[in-house]
């Protein structure tokens, strides 16, 4: 096992999902707090890393992200080195690339609250960062969590973005899935069964997160009904 790879891939899920998570709450309610021509827009450029090739997206952001360009000097400028090829270009491929995998389940998770809630809480006086913190943020536990595993699942088993934007520099932009395609590259079958095998079992223990959680909640409440 790559131990390298193994604590940067988590560093690197741990950060993105953390940042994920604070730009996709606001974005997801204002997608579901209405429909027009704009929030279609915004929703559509969010989505479209779940149908872009990764490493379109990866090699648009090698570009976008290095000296050649506006955007990537004024990085350079800024923090003294360019992103690609850094752990700081592979956390912002990851969290573009891992956006609609935070944002979507947000989106229905707030369209599913009940409107006569937050019509009511408005109608005493709330304001609407009361509502949105104590009322559609309980609500939408449910799908807070499964934005959050995803969003980490997803990162931890990036391949293409993390390749074209990060190359494969151990200690630095190497991450578990691409420690995996050199085992096998490598013909170190053993190696590569291992790392597998955790990727592997990492996501069926992420999915049955999603999947058992709200069916131990409604089971803890049909006994606590029973109780009364």
């Amino acid at each position: 096992m790559d131990s390298e790879a193994l604590w940067l891939t988590l560093r690197l899920a741990v950060s993105t999902t953390t940042i994920l998570l604070v730009i996709a709450l606001p974005i997801a309610w204002w997608i579901a707090s209405g429909h027009s021509a704009a929030r279609a827009l915004v929703q559509a450029v969010v989505a479209l890393p779940l149908v872009l090739p990764p490493t379109v997206l990866g090699y648009y952001l090698l570009i976008a992200l290095g000296p050649l360009t506006a955007p990537g000097r004024l990085l350079i400028r800024l923090f003294g080195h360019p992103f690609a090829f850094s752990f700081s270009g592979l956390l912002v491929g990851s969290i573009l690339y891992s956006l609609p995998f935070a944002v979507q389940p947000l989106v229905a998770g707030f369209r599913a609250v009940d409107r006569s809630y937050l019509e009511t809480a408005a109608g005493l006086g709330a304001s609407p960062r009361k509502i949105f913190s104590s009322i559609v943020l309980p609500l939408s536990r449910a799908a807070i969590l499964t934005s959050t595993v995803l969003a980490f699942t997803h990162t931890v088993g990036e391949f293409g973005v993390v390749l074209m934007l990060g190359g494969n520099i151990p200690g630095a932009t190497r991450t578990l899935s691409i420690s995996l395609y050199d085992q096998v590259q490598d013909f170190n079958y053993a190696a590569a069964n291992r790392t597998a095998l955790l990727l592997l079992v990492f996501s069926l223990a992420a999915l049955l997160t999603i999947y058992l959680l709200p069916a131990l909640r409604k089971t803890d409440g049909r006994q606590a009904d029973i109780v009364r």
